[in-house]
C-alpha cells in the first residue's frame, strides 16, 4: 500500500490506461533519494496488466559504459532488431557491441530505440520503467529521451524516475515532495507499531514525510543510534548512515564482500565472488548481508536494495582498501569483452603516469566512439591524458577527447578540451585541430567572428603539403563570413581562392564555385557570367567534391547564382544520403538550404514541414546559429501565411545575438519577413524601413537583399517615393544579367512596370507574366496583383478581374491569407464579390503532424520512409494517416495526389 499517493497513482494509472489503447506516454518521476519514485515504478509494474514490461536502472559506476543502460532496458526486444530500417539496425547492434560498426550520428541510437520499441509494441503494449535516471550513461540516456519525446501511437508507456535535477525538456514530470504528516503517521504505524511515543515524534520530525527514513530511521534507534545522529544532516546523509550503522554491524568479511560488489559495474554475482575471493571472501560470506535485508541475491546478481546502501558502503571505506578492490576486480575481469571495465578500474588504481593505462583506457575510447558512446569516449580520453606525461602524446588525447565532445555536441567541453590540448601541444598537426574544434564550438555557439578568425588562424598553421585541409577550413571561413558581411566575406574569399589546389581535384571545383559565387553576391572581381557557368558546371560534374560540407557548398552557390531547381535537387540528394547515413545531426543546415529552394519554388507547405524539423533538431543539439537561421526562414514563411504572432515570434529568435557587434545569423531573412508581413497588410511606411534597412545593412549581400529588391520597390512606389527603388532595382537588373534566369527577368519586369509611365506598363507586366516559370505560381500572382491594381486604377474592369482572380485563387491555395484579402478587396472594387470561404486548401482539417504525413504519403513514400524521414515511428505514421484520411474523405494513398494544397500552403 502507498501512502499519501493518491494522485500521483491516478496520473500512473491514466498513462497506463493510454498505453492499453494503443497510446504512447510519458512520465518523468522526479524528487529527493528515498521519496518513493521507486514505489511508484513498482505500483506502475504491478499494476500492469496486459502490458509487457521491461526496465532498467541507472549505477552510478556504469556511467563510463556507452549504452549499458539502455542494453539492459531493451534486452527483451532484440530480437526484432532486424525489423528495423538497415542504418537504424546497424547502429544499434554497433552501440551494444553485438556487431562491428563505424562511428556515427549519436542521434540515429535513438531514432532506432523508437522504431524498437514500436516493433516490440507490436505484439502488445509495452510498459517502460528506468529508474535512477541521472546515472544511466549519458549515452542510453540521450537515446531513451531523444526517443521519448516522440513516442506517439505505439503504445509504449515510458515511466522514468530521477532525483531532482535531472531536467528533460519536453517530457511531462511528476515532482515528489514528502508525505503529509497523516500519511507519514500511517506508514510508520504500519511498519514500526512498537515505536514508543517520544521516538516516533523524533523518527517522524527527522524524516520530514521521506518513507524511506521513515522505514530506516527506526531501525538506527534499535541499534542504539540517535535519528540523525544528534545534528541536524540532509536527509541523504541522514538515511545514508542509517543504512551504514546496518553495514558495520555485519562481519568483517561481509563488509569486504560487500564492498566489492559496490565497486563492481553490472551486479554480475561471478565477477564479485571471483575478485572477493583475492581478499579472503566465500560465498556464504554473502548471507548475513542478504538476511539484513542489504543486498538481493539470486543466480546471477548481487543487487543493492537501494542506490544509497551502494554509496553508504563505498565512501566509509578506506581509500586504501578501495584499491585494492579495483585491482582484484580489473584481475577478474579478464576476458576480452571486459576490456573497458577493466580498463577503468585500472585507471581508477593509477595514481601516476602510466603509459600502459592510458593506452587501454585510448583503445576503451575508440571502442566507445565507434558505437556512438561519445560522451563514454570524452572521459576515457581525457582520463588516459591525464595518465600521460606532458608532452606530445597528452596534447594529441586531450584534442582528441575534444573531438569526441565536438561529436557529442557538449560545446563547453569541446572549448575547454580544445584550449588544453593547444596549450600543450607543439605539433601544428595536433595545434590545427584543437583550433578547428574551438571555431566549430564558436560557429554552434553564434560567436561567429570568433569563429572565423579561428579558421583563418588554422588554415595559416596547415602544411604547404596540406592544402585540401587549409582550403576546407577556409570553406568554413566563408561560410561564416557569409553571415559577418561582405568585407568579411570577400577576404575569407580571397584566402581561399590563393590556396594551391590541383587543378582536377573536385575540391578545386567546389573552393572556385564558391568564391566566384561570393563575388557574384558581393559585386567585387570577376563578375564574368561565363565563369559562373563554367563553375558551376565543372562542380556538379564532380559532385560539389563528396563530402557534407562541401556539397552544401556547391548548393548555396547555386542558390547565390538563382539556380534554384538544381540547388534543391543538390541539396535534396545530400539530404537523401544523410537520412539513408543515419547522419541526424547534419541534417539542420541541409534541411535549411532545402527549405530555403522550397520557398523560392513557391512550395512553401513543404518549405515549412523542412525548416520546422531543422529547427527541431538544431534545438535538440543546441546549435544557436542553425536556431538563428532556420528561424528567419520560419519567420518569412509565417509572413506569407499572415501569422503576425509566429513571424514576430520566429523573428525575436532569428534577431537574436549571441556575440557583440556581429550581426544575428537570422537577420536577413528577420528582416524580409517582418516587411512581407507589413507588405501584406499595406502598412507601406513600415514595409519600406524595414526593407532600407535591409539594403543598407551589413548583410545586404545575402538571398533575402537580393531577391526582396521588388518588395522595395513595391513599398517606394506606394508611398510616392519611386527614386529609393532605382538603385536597388539597377542590382537586380544587374543580377538577372548575370544569372540569366527567367525568374528573375520576371522580377525584373514587375519592378519596371512599377515605375515605367503609363504608356509602356501594361507591356512590362505582360511580359513579367510570360517570363514567371510555371513552379513559381507564388511570384506569378504577385506580378498579377499588382497588375490587377493597375488595371482597375485605368478603368479596364474586364481585364483586371481576371488578372485578381488568378491571383486570388493562387493565394487561396497556398494559404496567403493577407495577399488573398488584397485581391478579394480589389476584385470587390471591380464589382465582382466573391464568395467568402476558407482560404486555405483540404489539409486545412488536418493537423500539422497529419499534414506532413499525408504531403510525404502522396509522393509515394511507405510508412517506414515516412517514419524516417520525420523520426516517428512507422505505426505512429499509419496510426496518422487512419485519422486523417476521414477527415479528408479519401480511402487510399492514391486518392491523395488529387487533393488540393498539397504543393502549395505558406506554412502549418
Amino acid at each position: 500500500m502507498l501512502h499519501g499517493r493518491g494522485e500521483e497513482i491516478s496520473v500512473v494509472d491514466r498513462l497506463l490506461a493510454g498505453c492499453r489503447a494503443g497510446r504512447s506516454g510519458c512520465l518523468l518521476i522526479t524528487g529527493d533519494p528515498g521519496i518513493g519514485k521507486t514505489a511508484l515504478l513498482e505500483y506502475a509494474a504491478s499494476t500492469a496488466d496486459g502490458l509487457r514490461i521491461v526496465r532498467s536502472t541507472g549505477i552510478e559506476s556504469e556511467a563510463h559504459l556507452p549504452f549499458a543502460g539502455l542494453h539492459l532496458l531493451l534486452r527483451p526486444a532484440l530480437d526484432r532488431t532486424g525489423a528495423l530500417p538497415a542504418p537504424q539496425a546497424r547502429a544499434l547492434r554497433g552501440a551494444f557491441g553485438l556487431a562491428p560498426t563505424e562511428p556515427g550520428d549519436r542521434m540515429l541510437v535513438g531514432l532506432a530505440v523508437l522504431s524498437l520499441l514500436a516493433e516490440f509494441a507490436d505484439g502488445g503494449p509495452v510498459l517502460c520503467l528506468v529508474d535512477d535516471a541521472q546515472w544511466l550513461d549519458r549515452a542510453s540516456a540521450e537515446a531513451l529521451l531523444f526517443a521519448a519525446r516522440r513516442l506517439d501511437a505505439e503504445g509504449v508507456a515510458l515511466i522514468i524516475g530521477a532525483r531532482t535535477g535531472f531536467a528533460v525538456p519536453g517530457l511531462p514530470r511528476l515532482p515528489l515532495t514528502g508525505l503529509d504528516a497523516s500519511a507519514a503517521a500511517g506508514l510508520l504505524a504500519e511498519h514500526a507499531a512498537t515505536l514508543s511515543p517520544a521516538d516516533r515524534y523524533r523518527v517522524l520530525a527527522e524524516a520530514q514525510g521521506n518513507p524511506l527514513a521513515l522505514l530506516e530511521l527506526p531501525t538506527a534507534l534499535d541499534a542504539g543510534r540517535p535519528a540523525g545522529g544528534g545534528q541536524a544532516l540532509p536527509m541523504t546523509e541522514t538515511v545514508q548512515a542509517a543504512f551504514l550503522d546496518q553495514v558495520l554491524r555485519l562481519p568483517e568479511p561481509s563488509r569486504h564482500l560487500l564492498l566489492v560488489a559496490a565497486a563492481e559495474d553490472t551486479g554480475d554475482r561471478h565477477v564479485v565472488l571471483r575478485a572477493a575471493s583475492a581478499l579472503g571472501c566465500r560465498l556464504t560470506d554473502l548471507v548475513p548481508a542478504e538476511t539484513a535485508g542489504l543486498v538481493r541475491v539470486n543466480h546471477d546478481t548481487v543487487r543493492f536494495r537501494h542506490p544509497l546502501v551502494r554509496s553508504a558502503v563505498y565512501q566509509a571505506a578506506p581509500v586504501s582498501l578501495r584499491l585494492v578492490v579495483h585491482t582484484a576486480l580489473a584481475d577478474a575481469l579478464d576476458q576480452p569483452q571486459d576490456a573497458d571495465r577493466r580498463a577503468w578500474h585500472h585507471a581508477v588504481v593509477t595514481t601516476g603516469p602510466d603509459e600502459q593505462v592510458a593506452a587501454e583506457l585510448e583503445r576503451s575510447a575508440r571502442r566507445a566512439a565507434a558505437r556512438s558512446g561519445y560522451a563514454a569516449a570524452v572521459a576515457a580520453y581525457e582520463r588516459a591524458a591525464q595518465l600521460t606525461p606532458s608532452g606530445p602524446e597528452h596534447a594529441r588525447r586531450l584534442v582528441l577527447a575534444a573531438e569526441a565532445a565536438a561529436e557529442e555536441g557538449d560545446i563547453d567541453r569541446m572549448v575547454e578540451l580544445a584550449g588544453l590540448g593547444e596549450k600543450h601541444s607543439d605539433n601544428p598537426a595536433v595545434t590545427v585541430r584543437a583550433v578547428r574544434v574551438r571555431a566549430a564550438a564558436a560557429f554552434h555557439h553564434g560567436s561567429l567572428r570568433t569563429a572565423a578568425g579561428l579558421l583563418t588562424e588554422a588554415a595559416a598553421l596547415t602544411g604547404a603539403d596540406d592544402a585540401p585541409l587549409a582550403a576546407h577550413m577556409l570553406l568554413d571561413a566563408v561560410h561564416t563570413g557569409w553571415y559577418l558581411g561582405e568585407q568579411e566575406l570577400a577576404d575569407s574569399a580571397d584566402r581561399l581562392d590563393a590556396v594551391p589546389l590541383p587543378p582536377d581535384d573536385p575540391l578545386t571545383h567546389v573552393a572556385r564555385l564558391l568564391t566566384c559565387a561570393t563575388r557574384s553576391a558581393t559585386g567585387q572581381g570577376d563578375r564574368d557570367p561565363e565563369v559562373l557557368a563554367r563553375r558551376i558546371a565543372a562542380a556538379r560534374r564532380t559532385g560539389f567534391g563528396g563530402p557534407h560540407d562541401t556539397i552544401l557548398v556547391g548548393a548555396t552557390s547555386l542558390q547565390v547564382a538563382g539556380q534554384d531547381t538544381e540547388a534543391h535537387q543538390v541539396a535534396g540528394e545530400l539530404l537523401a544520403r544523410c537520412r539513408e547515413q543515419g547522419w541526424i545531426g547534419r541534417t539542420p543546415p541541409v534541411l535549411a538550404c532545402v527549405a530555403r529552394a522550397l520557398t523560392f519554388l513557391g512550395r512553401h507547405s513543404d518549405a515549412w514541414d523542412e525548416a520546422t524539423q531543422a529547427l527541431h533538431i538544431a534545438q535538440e543539439l543546441g546549435h544557436r546559429q542553425w536556431i538563428a537561421d532556420i528561424s528567419g526562414v520560419l519567420a518569412y514563411l509565417a509572413a506569407l501565411s499572415g501569422d503576425e504572432p509566429r513571424c514576430h515570434a520566429f523573428g525575436d529568435d532569428a534577431l537574436a545575438t549571441t556575440e557583440a557587434g556581429a550581426p544575428p545569423a537570422g537577420m536577413a531573412w528577420a528582416q524580409w519577413a517582418l516587411a512581407l508581413l507589413d507588405l501584406g497588410n499595406a502598412r507601406w511606411e513600415s514595409a519600406l524601413t524595414r526593407l532600407t534597412a535591409l539594403h543598407t545593412g551589413p548583410v545586404r549581400h545575402q538571398l533575402p537583399g537580393t531577391r526582396s529588391v521588388c518588395d522595395l520597390v513595391e513599398a517606394s512606389v506606394r508611398l510616392g517615393r519611386p527614386a529609393l527603388a532605382r538603385e536597388p532595382l539597377a542590382r537586380l537588373t544587374d543580377w538577372s544579367q548575370h544569372a540569366r534566369q527567367p525568374w528573375i527577368d520576371a522580377h525584373v519586369q514587375r519592378c519596371r512596370a512599377l515605375l515605367a509611365p503609363e504608356a509602356d506598363t501594361d507591356e512590362l507586366y505582360r511580359a513579367a507574366l510570360r517570363l514567371h516559370p510555371g513552379d513559381r505560381q507564388f511570384d506569378r500572382a504577385r506580378t498579377a496583383l499588382l497588375y490587377g491594381e493597375w488595371l482597375r486604377r485605368t478603368r479596364r474592369k474586364s481585364e483586371a478581374r481576371a488578372q485578381l482572380r488568378d491571383a486570388f485563387e493562387t493565394f487561396r491555395r497556398h494559404g496567403a491569407v493577407p495577399w488573398a484579402e488584397r485581391a478579394r478587396a480589389e476584385l470587390d472594387a471591380t464589382g465582382e464579390v466573391l464568395p467568402r470561404k476558407e482560404t486555405v486548401g483540404a489539409l486545412a482539417v488536418l493537423t500539422p503532424q497529419e499534414r506532413k504525413i499525408i504531403r510525404l504519403a502522396a509522393r509515394g513514400l511507405s510508412n517506414r520512409d515516412i517514419a524516417a524521414q520525420l523520426f516517428l515511428s512507422p505505426r505512429t505514421v499509419g496510426y496518422h494517416l487512419y485519422k486523417a484520411f476521414p477527415k479528408l474523405g479519401v480511402c487510399a494513398r492514391t486518392e491523395l495526389a488529387t487533393l488540393e494544397g498539397l504543393e502549395g500552403g505558406s506554412g502549418p
